[in-house]
């Protein structure tokens, strides 16, 4: 089911008692978008206009910002460029070399109690999807949907120059989770891609990018397909009590 959110008008425009009503609004329909958006793997065919898009991106350009760097760029792929960039990426992994990554996305090694969770989502995964754990080929068949923006109308690819610092990937991705809130308070779905920052010199290449700029993913968006079961497709997040410790205090 399409979900929108309507958010009201600003506590502070309003009257005390109408802005307090106003303001639990506001909460309340900003934990709704938080914690009902998902990734999601599947879409229809119906169009997203650009103007939509361009619009999601002004929204998300109003996250933090250190300085008021505002670092990233969003790439706009379409048509043809879009299916030469995934025939060329899957090549990339089937066929090698391995190439080396922009920056690292994982840490190396994989402390154990970090696997244990990229397992558990790996088995939401293709547990909704019927693959079985040792169905090597469907994984892969699967994964290579990855860099074909999972099917959606809106194929994104998301780079940061070189010369940024470590901590102007936390105010990108900031600004990336804002993109996601905001497509789902328009009732549509999408889903960041980390998989292309495995092949960005693959990337750069076929997308004539300057070499100044670092891959950091991409993202698919458009209007989810409900029927679809990899949608249905859920995560737990970890307890309060093992990321939120109080210091001090009486």
């Amino acid at each position: 089911m399409t979900m929108h959110f309507d958010l009201p008008m600003p506590a502070r425009a309003l009257p005390a008692q109408a802005g307090a009503t106003a303001a639990h609004a506001v909460q309340t329909a900003h934990d709704a978008l938080a914690r009902t958006r998902h990734s999601v793997r599947a879409f229809l065919p119906t169009p997203v206009p650009l103007d939509c898009v361009q619009s999601l991106l002004q929204t998300a350009r109003q996250a933090p910002s250190g300085a008021n760097l505002q670092p990233g760029h969003f790439w706009l792929v379409q048509q043809p460029l879009r299916q030469q960039l995934s025939d060329a990426v899957v090549h990339a992994s089937r066929h090698g070399p391995e190439q080396a990554e922009d920056y690292d996305y994982f840490p190396r090694p994989m402390p154990m109690q970090l696997r244990k969770r990229q397992v558990a989502a790996a088995q939401a995964l293709y547990g909704q999807l019927g693959i079985a754990r040792g169905d090597a080929a469907a994984r892969q068949r699967h994964f290579e949907d990855n860099y074909r923006f999972f099917g959606a109308p809106v194929a994104l690819i998301v780079t940061i120059d070189a010369a940024m610092g470590a901590g102007c990937y936390m105010d990108l991705g900031m600004a990336l989770h804002a993109l996601l809130l905001a497509a789902h308070a328009r009732g549509l779905g999408a889903c960041a891609i980390g998989a292309f920052a495995s092949f960005p010199d693959t990337v750069r290449s076929v997308l004539a990018l300057p070499d100044a700029h670092k891959v950091v993913c991409g993202v698919a968006l458009g209007h989810a397909d409900p029927a679809h079961p990899v949608n249905a497709t859920r995560t737990a997040r970890e307890p309060l009590a093992s990321y939120f410790t109080v210091l001090g205090g009486g």
